[in-house]
């Protein structure tokens, strides 16, 4: 493919690292001089200083020819004028533009919700947009996601799915110690897959040879019922959240509070119960900035709203913070809220979830004592390659910082594996597919090897960020 992206900063330059990577023409536009030769150093594309929204500035970069254009410059405005522009006279370029503006996120739904029929058929899209994306509703929904599971690790799920694949860090003491990914099974009588092992030197496929130590990350795929044994054969803690502290008001705070608050007024039980008590929740907003503080008071009359700087020892002393279950820190200062949730966690509060820019912070971020560390370039960049990879392929997750990617793909008509067994097609080491869900059924299974591959078949499947093209194109990914 070839693709034009705006914008080189931090998430503009990651997608057209791991666009490049896959072999794809990609040519970077920004206006700014000397991030313009920071990024040609670093990168194996054509890198050009000009504005990004010239329609002229786009035919030199070659857009008449281009698949995609991505637009991630600071501007939604300027995001969105430039989608149009292109739209105009370029309209099977695929456009996607980021806008950060939450008020633009409510009223497009509402719009294209109101007017689903017009934008079904053959209208042009809306502001000659093909895709919006979000980053802070992408950044708030994977940290709700986490808090409704209790906090205590990153969560992936699936649409219509009751599969999620948890990362566990196996605790010292626990049984997994020292034993073989062969010996799982005799352990623990649910249905599970390990999904991948992250170890100090390097993250990789398991096969039923791989020691599992202390201090190891897991990716497990469980159904959601079962996660409780799992967590608890990993020597994983589960704690109820009744006492929540939010720090940040800001566009992300206020969808993270709009989705806690006004589901339930108690506490915050993970997924792995069912109980059904009833326990009051305490649910406090925190940011030093007046006109947001008086607007959380106002849209949250039941939290308790505090203009405070979450640094101030004396105030985190005075509101008896350390006694909390849940710190969720989530301003605009990524640097911030890895420092304050690892403050909190030294504490003693149980459990913290922090925002993060990239996935080497979430890294760092983890090896500092942070339970959940929320990547929110990498959630854009995963959304953004979903999109570009085609019709067939309907989502995209980055994890162990890139270094594997987790695809979920529907398998067309003209693949050349249709027909064949699981085994027959599988390659140890390089992919490994976690779920299928059949055509004609509603309901994802983790296949056998004897588990025959069928046309409109959805595929959830692991491999190396590299090799991702290699194997959609086996497949047949490259038909679309």
């Amino acid at each position: 493919m070839r693709i034009v992206i705006v914008g080189a900063g931090l998430t503009g330059t990651e997608l057209a690292k791991r666009l490049i990577a896959e072999k794809n023409d990609v040519v970077l536009i920004d206006n700014d001089e000397e991030l313009v030769r920071h990024v040609s150093n670093r990168l194996d594309c054509m890198v050009v200083q000009a504005d990004g929204n010239s329609l002229e500035t786009l035919e030199d970069a070659g857009i008449s020819k281009a698949d995609a254009l991505v637009v991630l410059t600071e501007s939604d405005e300027v995001n969105m004028i430039t989608c149009s522009l292109v739209d105009a006279v370029y309209p099977n370029v695929i456009k996607i533009a980021r806008v950060r503006n939450y008020e633009y996120y409510v009223k497009t739904r509402k719009t294209l919700t109101q007017h689903a029929a017009t934008f079904s058929g053959e209208h042009r899209p809306l502001y000659g947009i093909d895709f919006m994306v979000y980053p802070d509703m992408e950044a708030a929904n994977a940290i709700v996601q986490a808090v409704e599971h209790g906090a205590f690790t990153e969560v992936l799920t699936f649409d219509n799915s009751e599969y999620e694949i948890l990362r566990i860090t196996v605790e010292p003491g626990s049984r997994l110690d020292g034993r073989t990914v062969q010996e799982l099974r005799t352990f623990i009588d649910k249905p599970f897959l390990l999904v991948y092992v992250e170890q100090a030197e390097h993250t990789a496929l398991p096969d039923g040879s791989t020691v599992i130590r202390a201090e190891d990350s897991l990716g497990i795929l469980t159904k959601r019922e079962h996660m409780k044994a799992v967590l608890e054969l990993c020597g994983s803690k589960i704690t109820e959240l009744k006492k929540i502290a939010l720090v940040g008001a800001g566009h992300i705070g206020t969808i993270i509070a709009d989705k806690l608050i006004a589901k339930s007024k108690t506490a915050w039980l993970p997924h792995v119960f069912r109980t059904k008590r009833k326990i009051t929740q305490e649910f406090v907003i925190i940011d030093k900035d007046d006109m947001r503080t008086k607007a959380a008071a106002e849209r949250y009359p039941n939290a308790s709203v505090f203009k405070a700087d979450i640094t101030d020892e004396g105030f985190v002393a005075e509101e008896d913070l350390s006694s909390f279950d849940l710190i969720i820190s989530a301003t605009h200062n990524h640097e911030l809220n890895m420092v304050v949730s690892a403050y909190m966690k030294s504490l003693g509060v149980e459990k913290t979830v922090s925002l993060v820019s990239s996935s080497g912070f979430a890294e760092i971020a983890r090896n500092i004592g942070v339970d959940v560390a929320v990547p929110i370039k990498d959630t854009v960049v995963d959304t953004i390659l979903g999109h570009l990879r085609g019709k067939r392929v309907t989502g995209v997750h980055t994890v162990s910082e890139g270094e594997l990617e987790i695809i979920e793909y529907d398998l067309p008509e003209t693949s050349h594996v249709i027909g064949k067994q699981l085994k027959d097609v599988s390659d140890s080491g390089s992919f490994l597919i976690l779920l299928i869900k059949k055509y004609s059924t509603e309901n994802f299974i983790i296949p056998a090897g004897n588990t025959f591959l069928e046309k409109g078949d959805r595929l959830v499947l692991i491999t190396a960020m590299n090799e991702t093209s290699r194997i959609l194109e086996r497949f047949g990914g490259n038909d679309e």
